[in-house]
């Protein structure tokens, strides 16, 4: 039986994780982290302190998640991480803490399967095809800018290599902030409208040819489940930094 504690347990996915961990016979909700909800822990260091936890689920948000997964591998919790907001310096940062203490942990911008799978088709497509850029859709609200799923799909190309640049960016006429930011050298354009929950879309270009790569979320936080269920049964066995739930798929 596996304890865990679900940070931001009263949130859009960590309430439907909360649930489905309820729910499993390997699985035990032992603590869930919720700042608006007088049932639970308002904080993550005061949840571990006070219960004995073995994996860390962190669904919080962009400004409290670093804090949050230092503080779960202090205590030698291991943790799988579904919010966005963390860097690669973040990542590194964590991944040399985690291996120091014999911790796990597991994070992905995105725990959908259709999500994970994009990453994968589009580290292959990009071994064949060498121009591409990436649009990142979210709701007006979303603060953090890329998405974690447009964050880790342009590291996970910069691996395979740099995309081939038309106009240099120090070459181009007009506003440069129109050819939106590079991440890992990728150019990354965010969107942020109404209506959208979180899109990334890959659009790789070849002479008289394109191939779109596009993940849509629906309006259920049901997609999630399963990646995150998937990734608590795992992260127990492993030592340092994962990224990505494509990496747990056979």
């Amino acid at each position: 039986m596996i304890r865990v504690c679900v940070a931001g347990v009263t949130g859009w996915t960590g309430r439907a994780v909360a649930g489905a961990i309820e729910a499993a016979e390997d699985l035990e909700l032992v603590a869930g982290v919720a700042r608006s909800d007088p049932a639970s822990f308002s904080s993550v260091a005061e949840a571990l302190d006070a219960v004995d936890v073995e994996v860390l689920v962190e669904y919080t948000h962009a400004g409290v998640v670093r804090a949050n997964v230092i503080a779960a591998i202090e205590r030698g919790v291991h943790a799988v991480v579904g919010s966005s907001g963390l860097t690669a310096a973040d990542y590194a940062e964590i991944n040399s803490l985690a291996r120091e203490r014999r911790t796990g942990v597991i994070a992905a911008g995105n725990f959908s399967l259709t999500a994970a799978l994009l990453l994968r088709l589009a580290a292959e497509a990009a071994r064949h095809l060498g121009a591409w850029e990436v649009i990142d859709y979210a709701s007006a609200g979303k603060q953090d800018a890329p998405s974690g799923t447009s964050r880790e799909l342009v590291e996970r190309l910069e691996a395979v290599r740099k995309p081939i640049a038309g106009v240099p960016l120090d070459d181009v006429l007009g506003a440069r902030e129109a050819r939106g930011a590079t991440i890992g050298g990728t150019q990354v354009h965010s969107v942020r409208l109404p209506s959208f929950v979180v899109s990334t879309e890959i659009v790789f270009g070849a002479d008289g040819e394109r191939l779109s790569l596009r993940h849509d979320a629906g309006e259920t936080p049901a997609p999630y489940v399963v990646g995150t269920l998937l990734a608590i049964r795992g992260v127990p066995g492993r030592v340092g930094l994962t990224r990505g739930l494509d990496q747990l798929l056979a």
